[in-house]
């Protein structure tokens, strides 16, 4: 484990233990603006409302405040992603009975409870189909909270380049004569800007094993 993922990986934990004192606001807030837009992703891809997908953010939040202070936290058994992926898809699922409860006992799964202290009751989200849907939102949105850290890193104009070149795929000549630069600055920025990225994107990820 290198240092950058063995600290990120220190930091989440201590975040989760400090999650555990409801009148941590801040630490609530840190964790509401983190995870928030992957959770409500998730739940409009899964068909639901805006309505819903921000009752899904809220439950799901609730949920993990009931559950961390009995939660014990070990990524070699299951980890966090894994955790919240199912909180998540439990709350999205409560939306679904909600539109129809006559079919409330179909919708419920297996071992599906609101109180889970351990992650003995939890299968990794790569046993379950929707899985794909939820690791394209993580992505995602690490995609985006990496760029936008990044944006606040690197010149103006660099990060011009960097946006024309590689995330809308103009031509590097047209982005060197549209910028005014060279074109040999185009493809170097690309290049330092996208190693800057890939870094950033390295150090969010909470766990060492997660893709």
């Amino acid at each position: 484990m290198d240092f950058q993922k063995a600290n990120s990986l220190a930091t989440h934990a201590s975040l989760l233990e400090r999650l555990k004192d409801l009148e941590d606001q801040q630490s609530w807030q840190q964790f509401y603006c983190t995870y928030r837009k992957v959770i409500f992703n998730f739940a409009i891809k899964h068909g639901l409302s805006g309505t819903e997908a921000e009752e899904v953010v809220q439950e799901t939040v609730i949920t993990v405040a009931r559950n961390l202070p009995e939660f014990q936290y070990d990524p070699s058994r299951c980890s966090f992603k894994s955790w919240l992926f199912n909180l998540s898809l439990w709350r999205v699922r409560d939306q679904i009975r909600k539109r129809h409860p006559e079919d409330a006992a179909v919708h419920r799964q297996a071992g599906e409870t609101d109180r889970t202290a351990t992650l003995d009751r939890f299968p990794c989200p790569e046993e379950d189909p929707l899985a794909a849907l939820w690791d394209e939102e993580w992505k995602k949105d690490q995609f985006e909270r990496a760029l936008d850290k990044l944006r606040r890193r690197v010149d103006e104009k660099s990060f011009q380049i960097f946006d024309l070149y590689a995330l809308h795929h103009w031509p590097a000549r047209k982005v060197a004569c549209s910028l005014g630069v060279s074109l040999t600055r185009v493809y170097v920025t690309k290049h330092r800007i996208q190693a800057l990225l890939s870094r950033e994107i390295r150090h969010l990820k909470p766990e060492p094993a997660e893709a």
